[in-house]
Parts: structure tokens; sequence; C-alpha cells
């Protein structure tokens, strides 16, 4: 036995053409599918509805996106509502009211396949557009409708017009009679024109202290 040449303990040499990579695990990398729809590329639509289904089309709408499959391509549907106060027995209360009533907002990928899932939903009439092709909505128009559903202040809502007549329910003129003259729902104001010492004046009220005649 020659003991000139080294003696190698389980290893054996590797031909110079096999590299690590050959013999490695190979890396599975994912690859993008630029076919298949992306959030991102969504748009927000409006919807003409019946006047009053506006919720009974959102939920019908959820609905029908799940039981088809079509989360991919539909991914918002909104009844666009701000807070307002408004008077009830003599009372402030905060409610939910319709920004756009008769209609909701979806955002969406429209292809023929969810332009035909929401144009079919039970009391939708169509989208907002020219013909049967919708116009996605200004982002600037989407970003203030937002800011509007999410107001943490809600303005007052008065149910009164310029001229209505009126009869002042509290305060030093109670049981006076008037008519409206201006309007502040920022304010919750109303001042009223009331005859006193044979002219007609104005008083500024809270609106909390008129009801309509």
């Amino acid at each position: 036995m020659d003991t000139t040449q080294p003696l190698h303990s389980g290893e054996m040499d590797l031909p110079e053409e096999i590299g690590m990579a050959d013999i490695a695990p190979s890396v599975r990398k994912e690859i993008r599918d630029e076919t298949v729809p992306k959030s991102e590329d969504a748009r927000w639509y409006t919807i003409h509805t019946y006047a009053g289904y506006e919720n009974a089309v959102e939920r019908n709408l959820k609905q029908r996106i799940e039981s088809l499959g079509m989360e991919g391509k539909i991914f918002d549907v909104v009844v666009p509502t701000e807070k307002k106060i408004r008077v009830k027995a003599g009372k402030r209360v905060i409610e939910e009211e319709k920004i756009y009533p008769g209609y909701i907002l979806v955002r969406m990928i429209v292809d023929d396949d969810s332009w035909f899932v929401v144009r079919n939903t039970p009391r939708v009439t169509g989208f907002v557009g020219s013909g049967n092709t919708p116009v996605p909505m200004e982002e600037s128009e989407v970003a203030g409708l937002m800011k509007r559903m999410t107001a943490e202040a809600p303005k007052h809502r008065i149910d009164l017009v310029k001229d209505d007549p009126i009869v002042i329910s509290d305060g030093p003129f109670k049981d006076l009679e008037g008519k409206v003259g201006e309007i502040d729902e920022s304010r919750g104001k109303v001042k009223v024109m009331v005859s006193m010492f044979g002219r007609e004046t104005p008083v500024e009220l809270d609106f909390l202290q008129v009801r309509k005649l």
C-alpha cells in the first residue's frame, strides 16, 4: 500500500463540473401572476338603487359576492352615511343619515363577471356612467366622502325652511308665533321673526325652542 497518498474519512472527490447549486435543494420562487386581479387596482363606483332599499342591496350584494366567489374582484360595498343631530320628542338625538339616498358605493375591478354580479343584484338599477360603461369616482371625491362618513362632530339637522310658520315653545318668548328668517345648522340656531311693538323683530333661538305650526 502506498502510504504517501492522503486518506479521506468518508469523503469523496466531486467532479469539478458539479457545483453546490446542483446538489443543494432547489429554492422555490413565487412569481407574481400579472393576470390575477389585485385589490390595489380596484376603483370606487357608484351604483344606483331603488330609493329606500340601499341597505337591502348592500346585504344582498355582499351575500352574492361570497356565494359566487367574487371576493377577488369586488372588495367593498358601502352605503355612505353621516351623523346628524335631529330633534325627536323635544330631545336631541344623533342619527345616521344617508348622504346619497338611492345610491351605494362599490370598490371593485370591473370586468364582465363582476359587472354581471353587481348589475343583477335585486333592486340595483345600474351603474353611474355612460350607457353600460361604469365611470369610476374621482379620488378627491372619494376622499371627501370618506371624511364626511368618519367625521366626529355631527351637524344639526333642522327640519325647517325659511318662512315656515312656527311657535316658540321655550324661553322668555314662549308662545309667541313667528316665521323662520334664517337657519344656522352648524350652530343649531334659528333666527325667528316675531311681531313685537308693532314691528317684526328678529330673535335668535336654539332650534329646540321652536316647533312648526
